[in-house]
């Protein structure tokens, strides 16, 4: 049975919603990862062993990673029972108060260990909701966009992540620049405390969205999946593994806006913050462009070889954005920084959303890209934590980290070998294991 198309607008206002959702879900994201880097070893760390203080700094970053597949599991779960929307406003809601409450914290000073303790708790709180941020808005903007646009459509939600990271590092360029008893005692608390206009903002733009038309089809023709988990895993479990390898890329980010933030800003290099604040901030503003415009690529050319060029092209150019931060030449650091981050790691940044989701039919598809992104994401998070220790006593083995993030850029060239071109499907059709079954009910929409 053929599907009604979405009203007219509503590709658009899903998408406008996904990117704004996302914006403000990893404004707050990003900018732990920023105060990680450059603030939480004195706050809330031994200041006495600065490498160890950073070390566990960088740890907590990537505690929010582990957590995402436990969210994952429940967010997608019910996100294929109850619909995309609910999970939308949820997750949205639930980063914006996770994140005020981090602002809000008492400091190692003030009450000792209980600070770190209740930094990870906060940061868990994170990790469950960006679980089922990106699932939720990518599958909302992949079941209403056209069938031959479908590239273009979800890749906003990829945009609105780079929007919120640049949103992140804006606000913290004036941050870092205070005075260092200003900014470790009440500066790098604001933009936290800025976050709580997150759950305002998200539930007015989002409460207003309509399901999906092949949502709303699924569950009135077959009604509400009981178990989302035991037919993702029976019948897409080898898509599942494609989407955690391929899920693994994201290590080109973490790495790029954690690990290389703090080696460039470490003694060993000794740049500023806001100058390489910058780097980030600029990167993500050719990503911005760059995002919707490889999507669209990919609706023309396929998904595979956008996602290729992406993955193979990151691994290359990580070196030599490492390379040129250990020279210490800002000029080639910033060009460098926005080729690699704003370009090439864009290809496979705006195309899996769609690359992933069509892999998958409506009645798991949320669950599947969930824990498959989830889980490889959780690897992507700790590669920060890895790379720090790869990086040797002194944090300066740039190339060392360059190598492991080329290995850790494998695993998603072999997903995207080894999967199946989706881009002309019709969306009702994504996902069918048997090409039987699939030919059967082509011929039912006929």
């Amino acid at each position: 049975m053929s599907v009604a198309p979405a009203p007219a607008g509503q590709p658009k206002k899903a998408a406008t919603a996904a990117w704004i959702g996302s914006a403000l879900e990893y404004y707050d994201f990003f900018i732990y990862g920023s105060a990680a880097a450059l603030i939480f070893p004195d706050v809330f760390f031994d200041e006495s062993d600065p490498a160890t203080a950073t070390l566990l700094s960088l740890a907590t970053f990537g505690v929010a990673y582990a957590a995402r597949p436990v969210g994952a599991l429940f967010l997608g779960h019910y996100g294929d029972k109850l619909g995309r929307k609910k999970i939308m406003v949820f997750t949205l809601i639930l980063m914006g108060l996770s994140t005020f409450l981090i602002g809000c914290l008492p400091t190692r000073d003030q009450v000792g260990t209980l600070a770190p303790v209740l930094l990870v708790l906060c940061r868990v709180l994170q990790g469950i909701s960006a679980a089922g941020e990106q699932a939720s808005a990518n599958s909302m903007t992949l079941e209403h966009a056209p069938p031959n646009r479908r590239g273009f459509f979800t890749s906003f939600t990829l945009s609105g992540t780079q929007g919120g990271q640049l949103l992140a590092t804006l606000v913290f360029i004036p941050v870092a620049a205070l005075p260092e008893d200003q900014l470790l005692s009440w500066g790098w608390r604001v933009p936290f405390w800025m976050s709580i206009a997150v759950a305002v903002v998200g539930y007015v733009i989002r409460r207003k969205l309509e399901e999906t038309p092949v949502f709303e089809q699924q569950t009135a023709s077959e009604g509400v999946v009981r178990l989302p988990l035991a037919i993702l895993l029976r019948e897409h479990w080898a898509d599942v593994l494609r989407v955690i390898g391929g899920a693994l890329i994201a290590s080109v980010s973490t790495i790029f806006t954690v690990w290389a933030l703090s080696y460039a800003t470490s003694d060993a290099v000794g740049m500023s913050r806001s100058s390489m604040l910058w780097v980030g901030a600029l990167a993500n503003l050719v990503a911005l462009a760059a995002i919707p415009l490889w999507a669209t690529l990919s609706d023309r050319i396929g998904r595979r070889p956008v996602f290729l060029v992406g993955s193979v092209g990151s691994a290359v150019m990580m070196f030599l954005y490492l390379w040129s931060i250990s020279t210490g030449s800002y000029a080639l650091t910033l060009f460098l920084g926005i080729v690699t981050f704003g370009v090439v790691y864009s290809a496979a940044n705006g195309v899996w959303p769609s690359f992933y989701g069509e892999m998958f039919t409506t009645k798991v598809r949320l669950s599947g890209m969930a824990i498959g992104t989830q889980i490889g994401f959780a690897v992507a998070g700790f590669a920060v934590t890895f790379a720090a220790q790869i990086a040797g006593p002194d944090g300066d083995d740039w190339s060392a980290v360059a190598l492991f993030t080329a290995a850790l850029c494998v695993p998603p060239v072999i997903a995207a070998i080894t999967a199946r071109e989706t881009h002309k499907v019709p969306t009702e059709l994504l996902g069918e294991r048997a090409s039987g079954e699939a030919a059967r009910r082509e011929a039912v929409s006929a």
